[in-house]
């Protein structure tokens, strides 16, 4: 069994056992060729529970302090974790999906870039946007809900509720959707794909 097939059965145990995870339109995932995968951001199990919507493997982005951990640091890389250097935060991660997407790989991203506070979703950043226009492959939209409730940000233990996973059908963008370069540009993609992931139901 590899890594990433381990952390996948952990992943699934822990959702279900403890979460009691629901899954809702998994049939919208793109299981072959590259695509991106965009979720809101609430809690520390996004990453894993977006990752067992998938039959097969994807990559996630993550601090490149973290690989210096004592015993999971070393782990990471082989669940596909791709690190990326927080002192150019920023470029170190859309170019390393950019080269993912030009990769026929899958990447999980969060358009609102950190997260939430408060639960409630946050302004999409020019950021995913870049990489679609560069790449331009579809966007799968995502949106969890109950996540913020079980393992907010700044907590240090999980409170165990219920989360659940709305999977939107992919977006394709248009050619004409393209026209044009520049911040202003990519911001109105990104807004487009937040959009997507606001009308997902947040229903459990």
């Amino acid at each position: 069994m590899s890594w990433y097939s381990f952390g996948y059965f952990l992943s699934q145990c822990v959702a279900k056992g403890f979460f009691r995870l629901k899954v809702h339109g998994r049939e919208n995932i793109i299981e072959g060729g590259p695509a991106l995968i965009a979720s809101n951001h609430q809690s520390y199990v996004d990453p894993p529970f977006v990752g067992i919507c998938c039959k097969n493997p994807i990559h996630f982005l993550a601090r490149k302090s973290l690989l210096d951990w004592p015993i999971l640091g070393p782990i990471f890389p082989k669940i596909n974790v791709v690190p990326v250097d927080q002192e150019r935060a920023d470029m170190s991660a859309l170019k390393a999906v950019i080269r993912l997407m030009k990769e026929g790989k899958r990447t999980l991203v969060f358009p609102e870039g950190s997260r939430t506070l408060d639960g409630s979703l946050q302004p999409a950043q020019p950021g995913i946007g870049l990489i679609i226009h560069k790449s331009r492959v579809p966007v799968i939209p995502v949106r969890i809900s109950g996540a913020y409730e079980a393992f907010p940000r700044g907590s240090k233990f999980p409170r165990f509720r219920p989360v659940t996973i709305h999977i939107g059908k992919p977006i394709r963008f248009d050619q004409r959707e393209f026209e044009g370069t520049g911040r202003a540009l990519y911001q109105s993609i990104a807004e487009e794909v937040m959009q997507a992931i606001a009308d997902l139901p947040t229903t459990r």
